[in-house]
């Protein structure tokens, strides 16, 4: 059922339960801004580290087992060239259905971000890969989190360019 009034929605820390429906909303955003075929046991093994809060952490929108409207991915990384730990994004996807929906989910979940960034004292990094409603992502990542530093482009490929071939049913 949508959620209605914008404090109705809320970004809780995943749990195991919800493996399902977040490897069904991965599979959408790789059909949707994916640049290669996806590798689904590979999805699941980054995943299910980030479900027991082992070196990072994952916020959802929804009901425990039960489909969700949105997500973020977060991982404690490093940057190449140093051991300092930085929380690193590596999604925030909301469900197609809730996009336009009042509540802000995308806000909610940047919001989520930050508020881990902020806990664990690491800085956080998150960005924006896709040719899809690019402005519009940029202007709501501008606003939660100010100026961009840098910019990120793809050279021989283009996000949205991988689909599913229509007989396949699940990643393999």
């Amino acid at each position: 059922m949508p959620r209605k009034e914008i404090d109705e929605v809320v970004v809780r820390t995943a749990e195991l339960k919800d493996i399902d429906s977040i490897m069904h909303m991965c599979s959408m955003l790789a059909e949707e801004n994916g640049i290669f075929r996806p590798d689904d046991r590979r999805v699941f093994m980054e995943l299910l580290p980030l479900l027991q809060q082992n070196g990072g952490i994952i916020g959802v929108i929804g009901d425990v087992g039960e489909p969700l409207e949105g997500m973020v991915i977060l991982k404690i990384g490093s940057l190449w060239y140093s051991s300092d730990p930085i929380v690193e994004e590596r999604v925030v996807f909301v469900h197609p259905k809730f996009r336009k929906a009042s509540g802000g989910r995308a806000r909610r979940l940047c919001q989520f971000s930050k508020k881990v960034s902020d806990e664990l004292g690491f800085p956080l990094i998150i960005g924006i890969v896709s040719n899809n409603r690019t402005q519009s992502k940029v202007k709501l990542y501008e606003s939660e989190f100010g100026s961009p530093a840098g910019a990120f482009f793809l050279y021989g490929a283009k996000t949205g360019q991988w689909k599913r071939p229509k007989n396949e049913a699940a990643f393999k």
